[in-house]
């Protein structure tokens, strides 16, 4: 990105240009991002191509003023980072799933980050529900932050079936969150991970619709006509009565305006 371009994603998150590329500087970008770009599946309803390159990723959120998920989010947020002197690199993860077993060999995508004050971080904007902060990348005991206690793990094959010994554990309160891999990876390696959560019935993404987005008080969460706000660990749950309401509230809540809803899935029908 040139920099018109990398100012104007500054302005996206409300986050002032840096003056190095430091540990402070990325926690502030990190938290920024989360507040600013909601985590939504909305394209995967709508039909839209999720097309993995870095300019039409930046141009999804900065010029459309949309969210994405993992790696619409991480690979955006990393071209960023790139532009304002981070050393990037895209790593990717396999999430456990409700029977334990790890989904698909690029599940998810995450990103370590290197700064100027010698530091190595784990980014990760585009996991939902998550750390408020880059994790250590190489500490091991518990880091605590907003959203848990969290902990990444050494050597986790014996663990997770199929982990390999130089793979990392990332957990969350004890809960296996992801297996991360150490092999550098690049943009392109995650599209037929992208295809899949696109396109599969066995995609918790097309079985579900979800936008929400971190708050300074909580986190707010809009799936279907159901609105959830969290505020001090307290969930409130409102049903919006009309598709106009539902509208309404993307685009205050989220900034994305929309001329028509996405269809809501049945899982029992996909």
């Amino acid at each position: 990105m040139d920099h018109r371009r990398t100012d104007a994603y500054l302005h996206r998150i409300g986050a002032a240009r840096p003056a190095a590329p430091t540990s402070d500087a990325l926690r502030a970008l990190h938290l920024a991002h989360l507040r600013a770009v909601p985590f939504e599946n909305l394209s995967v309803h709508l039909g839209e191509e999720i097309v993995l390159d870095p300019d039409a990723l930046v141009a999804k959120l900065v010029d459309r003023g949309r969210g994405g998920f993992c790696y619409e989010l991480n690979g955006a947020f990393g071209a960023l980072l790139d532009a304002l002197g981070f050393e990037v690199t895209p790593l990717q993860a396999r999430v456990p799933g409700g029977d334990g077993r790890l989904g698909i060999p690029y599940d998810h995508m995450a990103l370590r980050v290197r700064t100027a004050d010698g530091a190595t971080w784990l980014a990760d904007v585009g996991f939902g529900t998550h750390t408020h902060y880059p994790l250590a990348y190489e500490e091991r005991g518990e880091q605590r932050d907003p959203d848990g206690v969290f902990r990444i793990e050494d050597g986790a094959a014996g663990t997770v079936d199929g982990a390999a010994d130089t793979d990392f554990l990332v957990l969350r309160d004890g809960d296996p969150q992801y297996l991360l891999e150490q092999r550098p990876r690049a943009l392109r390696d995650f599209e037929a991970g992208a295809w899949y959560h696109r396109t599969s019935p066995a995609s918790h993404f097309t079985r579900s619709l979800v936008c929400s987005r971190l708050t300074e008080d909580g986190r707010i969460t809009l799936s279907g006509h159901t609105l959830t706000t969290t505020v001090g660990g307290r969930r409130t749950r409102t049903e919006l009565p009309t598709d106009a309401a539902v509208l309404e509230v993307y685009d205050q809540h989220f900034g994305i305006v929309l001329d028509r809803l996405p269809p809501e899935p049945n899982p029992a029908e996909v």
